[in-house]
């Protein structure tokens, strides 16, 4: 059975043409965020399309046999949409996205994720903001209506409750597949829920700075380890799921369209030859400082399949982390170089 990817793109129309233009038979769906003014996402906006903009580039996508799908999954709404102010506003945007045509809605909200099943025409995907872990919480958010289930990351690696989750549901599952957060990351549930409300309806917080987001990038400065042990699933590996999905979601829609590119070819020809950072959703601070050969993890997926993911009892992703783990260094100048992280970390 051919492999579905869901990719993403910033939201503008030349962004979706050139996307079309250069891969459009190895997509099956494309999604974009919808506009902040309703409903926020879990990630920053590089665009807000209107309604008039959504229309048109859905109806582009539809006419390349391509699908639309939109991502409002905002893990916080300050109780706006239980009031009856803000049920009317949203209930008017999601019919507005129902006549455009839009295949899908992503979702992190159990109340929208049964209004959507009950009142509209589009199927509601459970997003990856609701942290389904497990086969229970799978079931219930299919008894809400669920069409689609994007699974949380952190059981990426974990095969036992993979399966248990396919077994417990009929509906779609969708798995994540180049996720760059920390695994079991402290601050995830904090910076997305900051992230909904900055990027969000207004009012919205004038903050200075993310702490969220230095604190995350300084402790893999500090400890690569935390790279490794994150729940990426490597282009070579997705086969290792076929009994579990065959549908896959590529992160990035805050990156620029040649990246997304050079991610949708690697997980189309499930093969990649070069710097693991470069297609893997994580901040540019990281791929511009760490190089990790990609071909040098080849059958690694053979141990994490049986891995309790106990990491103090176990130093297998630290040995991967002392050998394949490499760094620039020369700072950008003619002196630049690769340099093993563990020599470096000796010297320090």
């Amino acid at each position: 059975m051919k492999k579905k990817l869901y990719v993403p793109y910033p939201g503008h129309f030349d962004g979706l043409k050139e996307l079309i233009s250069e891969a459009g038979k190895d997509i099956y769906s494309v999604y974009m965020a919808g506009s902040p003014d309703y409903i926020g996402t879990g990630r920053s906006n590089l665009s807000a399309p209107q309604i008039e903009d959504i229309r048109e580039q859905t109806e582009y996508a539809h006419k390349h046999g391509v699908k639309m799908e939109i991502v409002l999954n905002s893990t916080c709404m300050g109780g706006r949409q239980l009031t009856p102010e803000g049920f009317n506003l949203n209930h008017w945007y999601l019919e507005k996205l129902d006549e455009c045509g839009i295949d899908t809605i992503v979702v992190a909200d159990p109340y929208l994720v049964e209004t959507i099943a009950r009142d509209f025409d589009m199927r509601v995907v459970v997003s990856v903001l609701s942290f389904v872990s497990s086969p229970q919480k799978a079931e219930l958010y299919e008894e809400l209506g669920a069409s689609s289930i994007v699974l949380d990351p952190d059981e990426n690696r974990h095969f036992e409750v993979l399966h248990a989750i396919r077994d417990a549901v009929d509906c779609e599952l969708k798995l994540l597949v180049n996720e760059g957060c920390l695994y079991q990351g402290p601050f995830r549930y904090a910076h997305f829920n900051f992230f909904s409300h900055a990027f969000g309806p207004p009012p919205r917080p004038n903050v200075l700075d993310d702490y969220y987001h230095h604190k995350c990038i300084s402790m893999r400065i500090k400890n690569p380890e935390l790279i490794i042990t994150s729940p990426w699933i490597r282009p070579e590996d997705i086969r290792e799921y076929a009994e579990i999905t065959d549908v896959f979601k590529i992160g990035g829609r805050t990156h620029y369209i040649n990246w997304v590119l050079n991610c949708l070819r690697a997980y189309t020809e499930e093969t990649y030859d070069g710097n693991l950072m470069n297609i893997l959703d994580c901040p540019k601070e990281l791929r511009d400082l760490f190089y990790i050969s990609n071909r040098d993890l080849d059958g690694v997926i053979d141990h994490w399949k049986e891995c309790p993911m106990i990491c103090n009892n176990c130093g297998f992703c630290k040995e991967l982390t002392d050998k394949f783990v490499y760094m620039y260094t020369g700072g950008g100048t003619e002196n630049e170089a690769l340099t093993q992280w563990s020599k470096m970390a000796v010297c320090a």
